[in-house]
Parts: C-alpha cells; structure tokens; sequence
C-alpha cells in the first residue's frame, strides 16, 4: 500500500508546478499536493529573465498569457505577497525593412487576438528607451500592458495562492522513480515514502527528461546556456524602462 495519496500529485516546484497547483486548488479541485526535491523556485526559475509578452502566433497561447498578466495584477492583493511586477510596456525593434513587414503583420495579429500594439516611430521608440541607438532603425512596436516581474518573488506569490485555496506543497521530497501498472502509474516512489494519484503532473523543467525516461517517454527539454551582460550602476538612469527586444541582433 502507498504511504501516501492524492487526487492531483504535481512534480516540481518551480513556477509551472506552483501555478498549476494554484489553478487546479482555486477551481475549487481538492487534495492537490506539489512535491518539490529542494525547495520552491531553485530550478530554473529563480534566474529566468523574467520578461512578461503577451503575443504569440497562437491565440489561445496570446489568451493564456493575457490571462497571466491578469493574474499578475491582482496576485498581491490576493496572496499578500509582492511579486515586483512592473507593466511597463514592451519595445520590440525592427532594424530592417523586412523586418519592419514582420513588425505590421504583427500588429494586425495582435489586433485580431484584442491585444494593444502600437507601430511608432524610431524617435518615440527612445522616447520611451532612451539608450536606443536609431541609427538604421526602421521604426518598432510597442505592447502597453507588458512587462517584467521577478520570477522568484512570482513563484513564491504563486505557492501562497495555492496554499490559500486549499494546495499542499512539500519541499525537500525528491521523485525517484514510478510504478506503471496496466499503463497507467500505480505509485511514485519518493525520499519520503510511496504516493498515488489520480492524475499526475510532471513539471520538472530541465530534469523531465530523466524523470520522463524512467517511464519510456522521451522529453526533448535540456539546459541552454544564455550570456547576460552586468553593468556598473548609471548614474540617473530612468524607471520604468520597457522591456527591449531587438530580434535582428538576437539581443533583449
């Protein structure tokens, strides 16, 4: 017999693993247990860039991100934790003339998706981004309600929704392997005893793989080193910059 069991069992304590805990407890979904092998956020969500864009070619991706930014709006007054959210807007650059094409077709998207974005010239693109060199820049498209958030302080404002709505989420239990029986998982055995479910969810990140292999999936995620650059402190520099992509120079 399992030492332990729940209706929902979710793997991984990182921001997907919390909000899914978050979403299914707030639907009114009872007995949801997270099992974290560290503690909350130490995967790879504490250092994510943090960057929140709401428009993707698909509508109902475009929908889920509007809705997190909705989410992120009135997660403080819900929770009583801050989570640094700033919607401050995002720039996207075009530096190109078929670039500038890309940026249009964009925007006719976004409108069709009922999400603001706004074409504008090089001149009120650094209005609003005063370190941009427009030197060659054809013009940019700037979404109003994006922004940028500390994933960690989101995290963990994400888990203290979850718990409020009903969620347990333990740390320090790692997932060591499963028991499949008929097809279906039959226990999960952990550092700290045997669970069972009737759903499970792997939101493990980067380590889905070798979870995922111990049940003959393969799941194409692994690590990607990125560069950050660091700057000294700039003297008066601004806040409430927006967030900056420049596609053409693979920079953000």
């Amino acid at each position: 017999m399992p030492d332990h069991s729940a209706k929902h069992l979710i793997i991984g304590g990182g921001i997907i693993g919390c909000s899914i805990a978050y979403h299914l407890a707030k639907s009114g979904e009872k007995d949801v247990v997270l099992l974290e092998k560290a503690a909350l956020t130490e995967g790879a969500t504490w250092h994510a860039a943090g960057l929140v864009g709401q428009l993707r070619s698909s509508r109902n991706t475009t929908r889920m991100l509007q809705r997190s930014v909705a989410m992120y709006d009135r997660l403080e007054d819900e929770t009583g934790l801050a989570c640094d959210w700033k919607k401050t807007g995002s720039l996207r650059l075009a530096a190109s003339k078929d670039r500038m094409l890309e940026t249009r077709r964009l925007a006719t998207m976004a409108r069709s998706f009922d999400l603001e974005m706004n074409i504008i010239s090089p001149d009120e693109a650094r209005s609003l981004f005063p370190y941009i060199n427009i030197t060659g820049l054809e013009g940019a498209a700037f979404i109003p309600s994006d922004g940028h958030v500390d994933p960690a302080s989101l995290c963990q404002s994400i888990a203290a929704g979850a718990r409020l709505h009903g969620a347990t989420l333990k740390q320090g239990v790692e997932v060591l392997d499963f028991t499949v029986v008929g097809g279906r998982i039959a226990a999960v055995t952990t550092t700290k005893g045997t669970y069972e479910a009737e759903t499970i969810t792997l939101a493990t990140g980067m380590w889905s793989r070798e979870l995922g292999a111990k049940l003959g999936l393969t799941i194409p995620a692994c690590a990607i080193e990125h560069q950050y650059i660091v700057t000294e402190p700039i003297a008066d520099f601004p806040d409430g910059l927006p967030t900056l992509r420049d596609p053409d120079r693979l920079v953000y």
